[in-house]
């Protein structure tokens, strides 16, 4: 093969390396750029849940007071405090 033919087939097999490697970056870095906005999009969406998370918990210690079974109890259950000459504590 004589290095005329072979410059010839060598220079458009280069020019098509380049063109392939440019697609493959330009590629890659449409791709990095779009798992980067759906991170983002998933760590706001996490920070949202914490939020959430937290405002459950506050909301789940207000209605475990004691005061408030107590109001349910008597406006709901119509329930009562029995006097404490009728409260009798047995022991084990």
């Amino acid at each position: 093969m004589s290095p005329r033919r072979a410059l010839a087939i060598a220079v458009p097999l280069l020019w098509l390396a380049a063109l392939g490697s440019a697609a493959g970056a330009i590629y890659c870095k449409h791709r990095a750029r779009a798992l980067f906005v759906e991170l983002e999009a998933l760590n706001a969406r996490r920070d949202n849940l914490e939020i959430e998370w937290g405002q459950l918990q506050l909301e789940q210690s207000a209605w475990s007071t004691h005061a408030f079974v107590e109001r349910v109890a008597s406006a709901r259950l119509h329930m009562a405090m029995p006097p404490p000459k009728e409260i009798e504590v047995i022991s084990p």
